[in-house]
């Protein structure tokens, strides 16, 4: 059973829906230990009293707010919690909107909401509604000492809860030098040759397809390692060429011949895969027939 990370209840009008927050997310991180150069000794982190020097156990550790220079408030969990006891136990939905109208960059983490005891049919409710609508909920949840806004997203049997970015916490793209299709001498027959592409790529989205293969390929590098015996060796040197590294600049490139290119082997490759498809299933029949 996943661990819960909060609970409360989603506000829907007068209605209260009881739910569970779980975490939706799995970060497949690469461990590394950090070691001294010198000895490839691992390096320890350690909280210490800056004024004394001395080590501080975790449960002599309290959250302080500095309302004066080297002047504290002690602050609490339940302090958090009964700072605004029903924003802390509440996913206070304030409107619906289009799902589309809410921009990629504002997305940050995805949740699960599951149903709590006596919530189920107020959960199907809401989830039925937001299917039907193509709407999705924004609200004001609280998870810790932050709040957040969030979409309410009905995702198959589930309701996703995807905290969002405030306005001001992304950034405007004004300062980046963006060029406008005819400053960048864009023609409509490349823009033609480029949507053929795009059709030719054009597949169902399925999350299975893709792996991080780059973890992979450090795999594999760390493996040719040891079995070289060159496990503390410090690499100074690099295979990359500075070419490889940035593209090369001021060379006129031609993107018509690029794309047409592009077109002709991503054709190539579909009648590939469709000339595989035809041979196997003709295998099986014969197969079947024998």
């Amino acid at each position: 059973m996943p661990r819960v990370l909060w609970k409360g209840a989603i506000s829907f009008g007068l209605v209260h829906i009881p739910v569970g927050l779980y975490s939706a997310e799995k970060r497949n991180n690469f461990d590394l230990t950090m070691l001294d150069r010198r000895d490839m000794k691992p390096v320890g982190f350690k909280r210490y009293n800056k004024e004394t020097g001395e080590e501080v156990p975790w449960d002599q550790i309290v959250k302080g707010y500095e309302y004066e220079k080297e002047r504290y408030v002690v602050l609490t969990d339940e302090d958090f919690r009964r700072a605004n006891v029903e924003a802390t136990q509440t996913i206070d939905i304030l409107r619906f909107v289009e799902g589309n109208e809410i921009t990629p960059m504002y997305f940050e983490t995805p949740y699960y909401l599951a149903p709590d005891r006596r919530g189920e049919k107020g959960y199907a409710l809401l989830r039925e509604t937001l299917k039907h609508t193509h709407k999705v909920g924004i609200a004001n949840v609280v998870i810790r000492t932050r709040q957040y806004v969030a979409a309410l997203i009905p995702v198959d049997d589930v309701i996703v809860m995807n905290t969002l970015r405030y306005a001001d916490e992304v950034k405007a793209a004004d300062d980046l030098d963006i060029p406008p299709p005819k400053a960048a001498g864009v023609t409509s027959r490349e823009t033609d040759m480029a949507v053929k592409l795009v059709e030719e790529m054009t597949g169902d989205w399925n999350p299975k397809d893709y792996r991080d293969t780059y973890h992979e390929d450090l795999l594999k590098l760390i493996d040719k390692r040891i079995k070289a015996g060159e496990t503390e060796i410090i690499s100074t040197t690099t295979d990359v060429s500075e070419a490889d590294e940035e593209p090369s600049r001021g060379n006129v490139v031609d993107l018509m011949a690029l794309l047409k290119r592009s077109v002709q082997d991503k054709a190539k490759g579909r009648r590939f895969s469709s000339t595989q498809s035809r041979s196997a299933r003709s295998d099986r029949s014969r197969r079947k027939i024998a």
